[in-house]
């Protein structure tokens, strides 16, 4: 367990469904549900006939350029964006790292078990949990930031997050759910005039793929070149290359495009229902732009466990830096699932 200040950054949502949360309705998890597709699960069976021969990536890093139009040089193939973190944290010299949070925990963490010092940038619910760059301090020379973040879902401007860019500093943008977003606007994956960036994606949370890992990182060829040399051989199985080139085709991303749309229907649809609790003092940050939204909610802790009980799971927000017990994060699911939550939900809520 990796804790600083009183916060798990080793706690993730998967940790509300497993053992006695098994039989729970998962709105814990970010990972879209009924994934991945009857298509994609028989694409990586068919990749096991050969399991025999060791990995070759090459097709894959080749598939993931082309879709964002990059050089082949500047994708690095990773076991998760989990494993790119500690790729970051063990490969790059950083004197002043610093995590903008509220955000996914993971990078902080793998920075401190690397030995670094971190310092942390809190980005205040009164703004909206939106970033200020000027609250950087100018010497960090590692930014880290989540776009769209989890787990406020809120979408920071492509411009606003550039402006970070300074010579000498690594930007790592974790854009693990950015092929959520229509349009995947405010993106900065295909970008090669932003000194230092490190695009991060996850073919994971869209796809269902989890269990599986697969991940890549976008950056200059120096520092795809430092990270890979980090990596042990071989890290990316076969049976994810497969994934990664079937998910980065057309077909692929049109599906993930059309989903974006659907995902951005049914959070309206959650939204409205959570207004009907604004009386109770339930509060949500917005514009929501993820497949989650995030809510502070009197007695929110205490509302989580009745919702256990009720048959429903939600992430818990106080492990988060800048959060509290307050906070509740909800996965986006489809309309009938909502609104069992929200009939759980007015159940859970002290009148």
């Amino acid at each position: 367990m990796c804790t600083e200040h009183g916060h798990d950054l080793r706690h993730h949502g998967d940790a509300e469904v497993r053992d006695d949360g098994g039989s729970l309705v998962d709105l814990a998890v970010n990972v879209r549900a009924d994934t991945p597709p009857v298509w994609l699960r028989e694409h990586i069976a068919a990749s096991l006939a050969g399991l025999a021969a060791y990995p070759d990536g090459r097709a894959a890093r080749a598939a993931v350029a082309a879709r964002h139009g990059l050089p082949v040089e500047r994708v690095l193939l990773t076991a998760g964006a989990a494993e790119a973190f500690v790729l970051l944290a063990r490969a790059l010299k950083a004197r002043l790292p610093v995590v903008v949070h509220p955000q996914f925990t993971e990078p902080e963490a793998a920075l401190r078990d690397a030995g670094h010092t971190v310092d942390r940038v809190l980005l205040r619910e009164e703004d909206g949990f939106r970033l200020d760059p000027a609250d950087v301090p100018e010497a960090a020379d590692l930014v880290v930031i989540g776009n769209p973040t989890n787990p406020t879902s809120v979408l920071h401007p492509a411009d606003t997050i550039a402006s970070l860019a300074r010579p000498g500093r690594v930007l790592v943008v974790d854009e693990a759910f950015m092929d959520a977003v229509p349009g995947e606007r405010e993106t900065l994956a295909d970008r090669v005039d932003v000194p230092g960036l490190v695009v991060l994606r996850s073919l994971t949370k869209t796809w269902g793929l989890a269990g599986l890992r697969i991940g890549y990182v976008l950056a200059a060829p120096e520092t795809v070149a430092d990270l890979e040399r980090a990596q042990p051989l071989w890290p990316v199985s076969t049976p994810a290359l497969a994934a990664a080139r079937a998910c980065v085709g057309p077909r692929a991303v049109a599906e993930a495009a059309h989903a974006a749309h659907r995902i951005a229907a049914d959070r309206a649809h959650l939204l409205a229902g959570l207004a009907g609790f604004a009386p109770a003092g339930l509060r949500v940050v917005e514009p929501a732009e993820g497949p989650f939204v995030l809510v502070r909610l009197p007695h929110a802790a205490a509302v989580r466990r009745r919702l256990r009980d009720l048959g429903f799971a939600v992430r818990r927000g106080d492990t988060f830096p800048g959060l509290d017990e307050e906070w509740l994060r909800l996965a986006v699911r489809d309309r009938r699932t909502t609104d069992g939550f929200l009939r759980a939900l007015r159940r859970a809520v002290p009148h």
